[in-house]
């Protein structure tokens, strides 16, 4: 006598329900992914701005080579900007290292000083621009120039949506009693940041090329 597989069934480590195939451990709307969908979009996401930020470099190194390339001069807060968001990195590292020990504190100390840090980057680097204006180096001025504008006005922006993302989270931790809550959101902001923060050491590099 034939008889035919119950819907559910399970083939070879999987399962096959009557609407397709469900492997061990993934359930609809992504709750039982072997990678949270948070972290998933985070990662997407970099790609993105990494594809963005690889364009805009090979762009950069190919009109650097023509003849009416001239240098622009680097103000020397740039090293101090890279200096403060290297610290950042450091703190929103404590602060996620905290989370995982479940130091509340010191996990809202951490985030604190991380958006201030980053607040201070930002100001920085327009401090950067108005050297550059009262050095009457516009973004028109000539290509070098007009990278220069473009590059860290892009690293800005992103570093901005970081800035609120911080803040977030920073004043969702003074709402809470426990970092239990709070660990997914601070690993995606720390993943993030530090991601910002290797970007902007590469433009850097690239920026002090010519």
């Amino acid at each position: 006598m034939m008889t035919t597989k119950p819907k559910g069934s399970q083939i070879t480590g999987g399962i096959q329900s009557g609407d397709g195939w469900h492997w061990d451990g993934w359930k609809r709307g992504g709750e039982g992914l072997p990678i949270p969908t948070a972290n998933l979009g985070l990662w997407a996401f970099l790609a993105a701005v990494t594809m963005l930020f690889a364009g805009l470099s090979s762009a950069y190194l190919v009109r650097m080579a023509l003849p009416d390339w001239v240098i622009i001069p680097k103000p020397k807060l740039l090293w101090l900007n890279t200096a403060i968001l290297i610290l950042s990195s450091v703190t929103v590292q404590w602060g996620w290292m905290a989370a995982k020990r479940r130091k509340l504190n010191l996990v809202r100390y951490g985030l604190s000083l991380t958006t201030m840090l980053g607040i201070m980057f930002v100001v920085g680097q327009f401090l950067v621009w108005r050297q550059l204006v009262a050095a009457g180096i516009y973004l028109q001025t000539n290509p070098a120039s007009s990278f220069f504008y473009l590059l860290t006005a892009m690293h800005g922006l992103h570093l901005i949506g970081g800035i609120l993302a911080l803040v977030w989270a920073t004043v969702r931790s003074f709402f809470e009693t426990s970092t239990l809550n709070l660990q997914s959101t601070i690993e995606l902001c720390a993943v993030y940041w530090h991601f910002l923060s290797i970007v902007w050491i590469w433009l850097l590099a690239l920026i002090l090329l010519r």
